[in-house]
C-alpha cells in the first residue's frame, strides 16, 4: 500500500465483513464532523481560563497545543503527565511543562504501572482533552509556587479544572460561538456524506448517536453535509434514526428512557414502544435501539472517536463491532513517511549494533572462562581476547554516537515533546494497546469508507510474534 492509500486507509485489528453489518451508528463530533483542533481548543481553553480566573490569577496563561496529545495520561496524584507503553510502563513524563530529569523519573516511576481502572490516572481519550490537559500542566507549576490559594493537592487541582470544563460546556457559549461561524471551526470533507449515502443505498440502517444536543447537531450537520449531497437530499435523509443527548457511556449500560423530539426540537414527548425510522430522539438506550431494529451484537457497528465512551463500552457491553476515528493518524503516517530514509538508516545501524553486541558478549564469556578456569576453551589467548573486546567496545561507542541523533529525531516525530501517537520508543503506546483491544478497525476519517465500499471483507493482518521469521 503506497503512502496516499495508507494515510487514507482503514486498518483492521479483527476481521470484519462489512457486508454482514446491517446497521451503522455514528458519533458526530470528530467523527462525522471534524474540527480545526487548534481553533476549537484555543477557544475552549479561553473559556476554562475565564472560569478559573474567578478564583485564581490565571489570565496570563496562554494555550500551547504542542504541550499534550491524545493518548497521554494525567497522574493526578503527582501532578504529572505521562506517556506509557502497551504494558503500562511509563516511558516519558512531564511535571508541569518541564520533562522530568532521569533521576526524578526513575525515583517516581521505576516501579509504577499505569492502570486506568485506578482513580489516580486520567486518560486523554479525545482531541477535546487538549485544552484541559494544557491548562492543568500550567497550573501545576503555579501550585508548586504557592500561587493558587486554597489548592492543597494536584487531585484537587484536577477537580477544579474538570469542573470548569463541564461548566464551560453546560454554559453553551463555546458552541454558540461555533454556530455563529462554523466555517472557522469545521473542516469540510465532501466525501463523508457520499460514503454514508453508499452505505444507506446498500441497505444498511444508518444511525446518528451523539451526546450533542439537537440545537447544535442539526445546524452543524447541515453545514458539513448539505452542500455535498444531491439537491433532493438533506443530511436528515441519510439517517434512519437520530439520537441526540445520548449520554454515552450510559446509553450502553442503563435502560434510560427515550423522548421524541417534536416541533424542531422545541418540545420533547416521552416515547413508548420501538424507535421508529425517520424520528429524532433524546436519550434512550442500546437495548431499546437493538429491539427496535431487530438486530443485536455483531450485526451493528458503531463508529466514534472516543476510546472509552464510543469503542470500549459499545464493544464490552453491547458486543457491537467497532470503528475508531483517529484524525491525527494522517499526520502520523505523513511524519513517518517523510523520515523513512532516517528510519531505514536507524534500523540498519541497530541491526549492526545487535550483531556486535552479541559478539562482544561471546568474547567476554570466553575471557571469563579463561580467567576462572572452567568450561570449554576456544584456544584464544587472553591478550588477543582483550584487544578484540576493546576494539568492539570502541566500535559500539562509535555506533551509539551515530544512532543517538537518529533515535532522538524519531522520538519527536509528530509532537516535539511526546513523539508519535501510536509509539513509545520502539514499542506500541498505551493508546495503541487500547485501540488493539477495543477497535475492530480504525481510520483517520469516515470518508475513508468511500473506496472500501459497503460490501468489503476487511481482514486483519497476521499478528507478529518475537519468534516469527524476520522478527529476531
Amino acid at each position: 500500500m503506497d503512502f496516499l492509500n495508507r494515510s487514507h486507509g482503514i486498518f483492521c485489528n479483527r476481521t470484519l465483513n462489512l457486508n454482514a453489518i446491517r446497521a451503522i451508528g455514528y458519533d458526530m463530533d470528530y467523527t462525522l464532523v471534524h474540527y480545526r483542533m487548534q481553533a476549537w481548543e484555543e477557544r475552549a481553553y479561553a473559556y476554562i481560563r475565564e472560569r478559573l480566573a474567578l478564583r485564581w490569577p490565571v489570565n496570563h496563561l496562554v494555550f500551547d497545543p504542542d504541550l499534550v496529545m491524545r493518548g497521554l495520561v494525567i497522574d493526578t496524584q503527582l501532578g504529572n503527565v505521562v506517556k506509557a507503553n502497551r504494558f503500562g510502563y511509563i516511558k516519558r513524563a512531564f511535571h508541569g511543562t518541564t520533562p522530568l530529569d532521569f533521576e526524578a523519573f526513575h525515583r517516581l516511576y521505576q516501579r509504577t504501572l499505569v492502570d486506568l481502572s485506578e482513580d489516580r490516572w486520567y486518560f486523554l481519550n479525545t482531541l477535546f482533552s487538549i485544552s484541559e490537559a494544557c491548562i492543568f500542566m500550567q497550573l501545576v507549576e503555579m501550585v508548586d509556587r504557592g500561587e493558587l490559594a486554597g489548592c492543597m493537592s494536584y487531585e484537587e487541582l484536577m477537580e477544579h479544572v474538570r469542573r470548569s470544563v463541564d461548566e464551560t460546556h453546560m454554559e453553551g457559549r463555546l458552541k454558540a460561538e461555533i454556530l455563529a461561524d462554523p466555517g472557522q471551526f469545521v473542516v469540510p470533507d465532501e466525501n463523508t456524506p457520499l460514503a454514508l449515502l453508499d452505505q444507506k443505498r446498500a441497505g444498511k440502517r444508518i444511525l446518528l448517536i451523539t451526546n450533542s444536543e439537537w440545537s447544535y447537531a442539526a445546524p452543524i450537520l447541515a453545514h458539513a453535509f448539505d452542500p455535498y449531497l444531491p439537491k433532493s437530499c438533506r443530511w436528515r435523509d441519510l439517517f434512519d434514526i437520530v439520537i441526540v443527548r445520548a449520554r454515552k457511556p450510559d446509553f450502553f449500560t442503563y435502560p434510560m428512557p427515550a423522548f421524541d423530539v417534536v416541533e424542531d426540537g422545541d418540545l420533547l414527548r416521552e416515547h413508548h414502544g420501538p424507535m421508529r425510522s425517520g424520528h429524532i430522539y433524546v436519550g434512550g438506550n442500546a437495548q431499546l435501539l437493538e429491539a427496535s431494529l431487530g438486530l443485536k451484537g455483531e450485526e451493528i457497528m458503531y463508529v466514534g472517536d472516543h476510546i472509552f465512551t464510543d469503542v470500549n463500552i459499545s464493544k464490552k457491553i453491547s458486543r457491537w463491532r467497532t470503528a475508531l476515528i483517529i484524525r491525527e493518524l494522517e499526520d502520523e503516517i505523513l511524519a513517518v513517511e517523510n523520515c523513512k530514509e532516517e528510519h531505514a538508516e536507524l534500523e540498519r545501524l541497530m541491526a549492526q549494533k545487535e550483531r556486535l553486541e552479541s559478539e562482544h558478549c561471546s568474547l567476554r564469556l570466553a575471557m571469563q572462562r579463561i580467567q576462572k578456569r572452567y568450561g570449554p576453551r576456544d584456544g584464544n589467548k587472553p591478550k588477543e581476547l582483550q584487544k578484540k573486546i576493546s576494539d568492539l567496545h570502541a566500535h559500539l561507542a562509535e555506533l551509539d554516537a551515530r544512532i543517538g541523533p537518529l533515535a532522538q529525531g524519531a522520538a519527536v516525530l509528530l509532537n516535539p515533546h511526546w513523539g508519535l501517537l501510536m509509539r513509545t520508543g520502539m514499542d506500541k503506546s498505551h493508546l495503541a494497546r487500547q485501540i488493539e483491544s477495543y477497535a475492530d478497525i480504525y481510520t483517520a476519517r469516515v470518508s475513508n469508507f468511500l473506496p472500501v465500499t459497503p460490501f468489503a471483507f476487511l481482514r486483519s493482518s497476521r499478528g507478529s510474534l518475537p519468534h516469527d521469521p524476520g522478527c529476531a
